[in-house]
């Protein structure tokens, strides 16, 4: 089998921040190529030098591809020569229609005017190629992210992609949109396209790669054959991490305290559609030092529960009532929120949790400003000291507390989040999605923290997609179903398969709501 691609030697050079050193990869024709690290190993930067996101020139070393030492300027010379990325954050334009993404910037025209029936009727095509059925004239904003995903690649055909690179492309989608994008891209390889997938999935790196190559630190350390080797997801992650994690969860002992959080007969009505009932009647508890977990499918309303009792951030019509340490508390803005005692982490940081263009230390000390304010100012020299102690403790990879937050990695970020939370000091911290889009070594640091919480006699609530990990650190699941808590399990007697079984319990008579 011939190679499509070398990169031989690269070396990318931040101020302060050797990105990548003499990093060299081969990538053979027909083949899906995985490359695997930790979040800040240098895997994106990588893929921007490939496909002259950071230009010939800002790095040293060389890209050979079809046998030639390209030397792209931009983009748009990478994307002539056939080589495609799809970024992480998706770049759709979302009020314009699914055929009008499909051809920005490579418009199908005469005459100078845009062929409308030609666009709509080659977009209808590309997107036949990739399974997806809907009207090309859609708005991209009125589909799910699954099939932006698909159109995404349905743009990258219409450039003749020969070299499709996939940035964490299953990061925010669900089982089913997952499974049908890893069967697409299966297919393409089935016509000659070659893909080169990130991701920190290793089930789905087992699943859909021939090899592998695994960075860290900025560095090639090896590459794995998947088709003749016996590689194990462990194997991987020993490359990864430089070290093997014999557990992928840290232990701990539990000691349980008093109850320190509870919400009775809980119920959440959708902002838009208020007759829409999206949390039943919802009854759950947490004690001192105990790891709560929250199991359901996609829309099941794990988020809307979390997040509509912090401060009712979502709903309308919320009825029921919230207690700490045994007390009623009010919650019904995010200020008294957080005075009570509760702090949410969302799943979404980038939109919700940082200010990207904000630098570390703003953001760690935002949520609890009065602990730094004296006469109304905050008092910087102190804020700089919290930051700092929160970026040793924490491990979080960033050259000083000045840094902006946009520009760490997705696991930096999010121990940027959690250090938000742990100067507001909290009673309990509801965490959504903690370890999404983050490689196992982050993940273990976020799971060490978790345990820290609950030595320390918080209460944790754990929302999580991922049912190995709620059985990792979780004490106690309650499963959600169609807005429902069907069912509360001690983790002594917690399976996958009784977690599912109540996770698609169908829904029973409802008990009246005042």
């Amino acid at each position: 089998m011939s190679t499509i691609l070398e990169m031989r030697d690269i070396t990318k050079e931040f101020p302060g921040v050797k990105a990548l050193q003499d990093v060299t990869i081969e990538v053979e024709r027909g083949q899906v190529h995985a490359i695997c690290g930790e979040n800040g190993a240098g895997k994106s930067t990588l893929m921007k030098v490939l496909s002259g996101v950071y230009p010939h020139g800002t790095y040293t070393g060389d890209i050979v591809f079809e046998d030639e030492v390209a030397q792209f300027r931009d983009i748009r010379d990478s994307e002539d020569h056939g080589i495609v990325i799809i970024h992480q954050e998706l770049a759709l334009s979302p009020y314009l229609s699914i055929a009008e993404n499909i051809f920005l910037g490579n418009e199908r025209a005469r005459h100078g005017l845009i062929d409308w029936r030609a666009t709509n009727l080659e977009a209808q095509k590309l997107l036949a190629r990739v399974g997806l059925g809907d009207d090309p004239s859609t708005p991209v904003n009125e589909i799910g992210v699954g099939k932006q995903q698909l159109v995404e690649i349905a743009k990258a055909l219409s450039k003749e992609v020969k070299l499709l690179i996939l940035d964490e492309p299953t990061a925010a989608l669900n089982d089913d949109d997952s499974a049908h994008l890893l069967d697409l891209i299966r297919h393409l390889k089935g016509q000659g396209i070659t893909s080169i997938i990130i991701s920190h999935k290793l089930n789905e790196i087992k699943d859909i790669a021939d090899k592998v190559t695994i960075i860290r630190d900025g560095r090639t350390i090896e590459t794995l054959d998947l088709l003749s080797e016996d590689v194990s997801e462990d194997r991987i992650i020993k490359g990864m991490v430089g070290r093997d994690l014999a557990h992928r969860y840290p232990d701990r002992s539990v000691d349980l305290g008093e109850e320190v959080f509870r919400i009775e007969d809980w119920w959440v009505h959708h902002p838009a559609d208020p007759s829409r009932t999206v949390i039943h009647g919802a009854n759950l508890n947490v004690r001192a030092g105990e790891v709560v977990g929250i199991a359901g499918l996609m829309g099941a309303g794990r988020t809307e529960l979390g997040m509509s009792v912090f401060g009712r951030s979502y709903g309308t019509n919320i009825t029921g009532r919230v207690f700490v340490r045994g007390q009623e508390v009010n919650t019904r803005t995010v200020s008294a929120a957080i005075a009570a005692g509760i702090a949410y982490a969302t799943e979404d940081r980038k939109q919700y949790g940082l200010n990207l263009i904000e630098d570390v230390k703003r953001n760690i000390s935002v949520a609890a400003l009065g602990k730094l304010a004296r006469g109304g100012w905050v008092n910087g020299r102190e804020e700089v000291v919290v930051a700092e102690g929160y970026r040793k403790s924490m491990n979080i990879k960033a050259p000083s507390v000045s840094s902006v937050v946009g520009k760490l990695s997705g696991g930096n970020q999010q121990k940027v989040v959690l250090s938000k939370w742990l100067f507001a000091d909290p009673e309990v911290l509801i965490l959504d999605e903690p370890t999404r889009g983050i490689d196992v070594g982050a993940k273990y640091e976020i799971y060490s923290l978790i345990n820290r919480l609950a030595a320390q006699g918080k209460g944790v609530i754990v929302i999580s997609s991922e049912l190995p990990e709620l059985l990792g650190i979780c004490d106690r699941i309650y499963a959600l179903s169609e807005g429902r808590i069907t069912g509360e399990v001690d983790i002594a007697d917690a399976t996958p398969e009784t977690l599912m079984q109540y996770m698609t319990k169908e829904k029973e008579a409802d008990h009246v709501h005042p």
